[in-house]
């Protein structure tokens, strides 16, 4: 190995430590190819010449360090990406919360979709609750959604995605639940307003309260097995009892 490849080495593993000590995120050795594409690539886009270069660009701004952060970060999902979990939603925790809460005052469902990226998977959620007749009135229904990633929940909260995203819909569920724009569509108010999107790094999260139902879809792989476990034992904390926790 070449002296450059091994000070190339050490720079990138400078980073790892950088984005693990901020964010609690991990970059394993099984996306070693992953992430050193993608660092050398933010590397030529910020018209820099080495990893020893963008490391102090990166510390010194806030800004600068949640743009590397999208751009290690996956984003690629689509509405119901997971359709079992919807299955599961609509068939099991849905009708058990229903029974369970109907004859509280006020009657509450509180849904928390940790890790939410560009908001397919809450809206997703929204979508499931919005066709159970059982909460159709007389419902409090909250949806929080969060993610480490601003840029990720920015696209969120706008709620306009690309025809591609919404393979998984029925021709039904896209003229009821959405507004064409151009090439886009645009996710409807009655279906936007359920859900409230907050930036939050999930390892220095803050209590919001209990929760029915906690979905974490494709999250834990970013993080350590000690952070893991301290995840799930703040999802388990922040359940109500009898819960659900959809990973």
């Amino acid at each position: 190995m070449t002296r450059t490849a091994i000070n190339e080495d050490l720079e990138l593993a400078d980073f790892r430590a950088l984005i693990e000590q901020r964010s609690g995120i991990r970059f394993d050795s099984s996306r070693e190819r992953f992430f050193s594409t993608r660092i050398r690539d933010h590397i030529r886009e910020k018209g820099l010449n080495s990893a020893a270069d963008l490391m102090p660009v990166v510390c010194s701004s806030n800004v600068e360090y949640e743009a590397l952060l999208a751009r290690l970060l996956t984003h690629e999902t689509s509405f119901f990406r997971y359709p079992s979990a919807y299955e599961a939603l609509k068939k099991r925790v849905l009708p058990e919360i229903q029974g369970r809460k109907f004859w509280a005052s006020p009657r509450s469902m509180r849904i928390w979709s940790a890790g939410c990226s560009t908001g397919e998977e809450p809206y997703s959620i929204a979508l499931t609750i919005a066709e159970a007749p059982s909460f159709a009135t007389g419902w409090n229904i909250e949806i929080l959604a969060t993610d480490i990633s601003r840029q990720a929940v920015a696209r969120a909260m706008r709620g306009v995605f690309a025809r591609r995203s919404l393979s998984n819909l029925n021709p039904q569920q896209v003229a009821t639940h959405f507004t064409r724009v151009d090439d886009q569509y645009e996710v409807k108010p009655a279906i936007r307003n359920k859900v409230s999107f907050v930036v939050m790094n999930l390892v220095q999260s803050l209590y919001m309260g209990r929760m029915d139902c906690i979905f974490c879809m494709n999250v834990l792989i970013y993080f350590s097995t000690e952070r893991r476990e301290q995840l799930i034992n703040g999802f388990y904390d922040s359940l109500e009892p009898g819960g659900y926790l959809l990973l």
